[in-house]
């Protein structure tokens, strides 16, 4: 059995065994405490540039299956675990979790101890790393590049660049414009079982296109990277805000928007990714646990008060999960509604958005 490593940007070196790709990788390196789901972090793109440390103990042990893929490849720079399971047991599953990743040539780590690792991220904050097979040892060109790496055009990376359209299932009752900036299948999904005939477009097509193109309402996805380097698709939100459509985003799409009316985005120090994160409505007093993946967060004060509300804050942190346009039908969630393995308690805001596209069409306030 080949070792691998896993050298940090602060000098530290973290020693186990090679899995999946024999190579070397340079990517920021965050870590997620979900219990499952690891197919779906694997080929999640919001996960692009990134070193995924899994904070639970054993994974692959339902191996891989051809259901849950969220994307149609991995996007992640490195894989690490504290244990592989080499024989899983699903009546799912096609392939080891091994397999895959060496498939996708993915670079995997295994045998160490994840959580010292964790602990290092979450009291410095996420930082860069290489990950690498024993005969892969980086030079000193290789640490000075993961010393600058940079996650940089993301969006672009991970997005189409041509419309799809994905039919509804059985009747089509509305028609949406969903703006890939690194969609996950299952956002499609909860669409389609809701009677929408969702057209996929790039993340920066021309919103006068899209406002042209008969569209009910326009669905923002989940993406990658730094939110505030998409300048041009920013200015793009703003058009579409001010003419009234129904707009939904999620994850990267919640940030954009929020810089689209005006707001500030910051990078955390090290981020949100799992599958039990606390986050409380304030209208309705109430609190949901869900699934989030995000590295920057939507700046609490910079959201004037005369254009939207904050409608949903973090429980941990008290961070921005979510706001509402005052004036628009307009509304946006840090969090992912449409997820899985899990949770589904959000998945509701799917139909609040098609009610709001309901009372657009008859003149009505939006759904609050």
């Amino acid at each position: 059995m080949k070792k691998a490593y896993l050298l940090l940007a602060d000098g530290t070196l973290f020693e186990g065994k090679a899995c999946g790709y024999e190579g070397q990788s340079i990517g920021e390196v965050v870590f997620n405490t979900g219990m499952a789901g690891y197919q779906e972090v694997l080929t999640d793109p919001s996960y692009y540039g990134q070193v995924v440390t899994m904070t639970y103990p054993l994974v692959g042990n339902y191996g891989i299956n051809f259901e849950d893929y969220e994307s149609h490849k991995s996007w992640v720079s490195g894989f690490i675990m504290r244990d592989i399971c080499q024989y899983p047991s699903n009546w799912r599953s096609r392939h080891t979790l091994d397999h895959y990743l060496k498939s996708q040539k993915v670079v995997g780590l295994y045998g160490i101890d994840t959580r010292q690792l964790t602990r290092i991220l979450r009291n410095n904050g996420v930082m860069n790393g290489i990950i690498y097979t024993e005969g892969y040892e980086p030079d000193e060109a290789a640490k000075q590049a993961m010393q600058e790496y940079l996650v940089k055009n993301a969006v672009k990376t991970v997005t189409s660049t041509q419309e799809s359209i994905c039919k509804a299932d059985g009747e089509t009752r509305y028609h949406i414009a969903l703006l890939d900036f690194g969609v996950k299948y299952n956002i499609e999904r909860e669409l389609q079982s809701r009677g929408c005939e969702v057209t996929v477009l790039p993340g920066d097509s021309d919103p006068q296109e899209i406002l042209s193109g008969n569209f009910d309402g326009v669905m923002l996805t989940n993406g990658p990277g730094d939110p505030a380097e998409n300048v041009q698709i920013v200015a793009n939100l703003n058009v579409l805000v001010e003419s009234g459509i129904p707009i939904f985003g999620i994850c990267l799409g919640h940030q954009l928007m929020a810089l689209a009316i005006g707001a500030k985005t910051e990078k955390m120090r090290f981020g949100h990714r799992g599958v039990n994160h606390p986050v409380k409505d304030i209208d309705l007093d109430r609190t949901y646990i869900t699934s989030q993946n995000h590295g920057y967060a939507v700046v609490k004060d910079s959201v004037d008060p005369a254009v939207a509300r904050v409608r949903y804050v973090n429980l941990n942190d008290g961070s921005v999960e979510g706001i509402e346009h005052i004036n628009r039908p307009v509304f946006t969630v840090q969090f992912h509604p449409e997820v899985c393995p899990g949770p589904m308690d959000t998945s509701f805001l799917f139909d609040k958005f098609l009610e709001n596209i309901d009372k657009a069409k008859e003149g009505a306030p939006v759904c609050r």
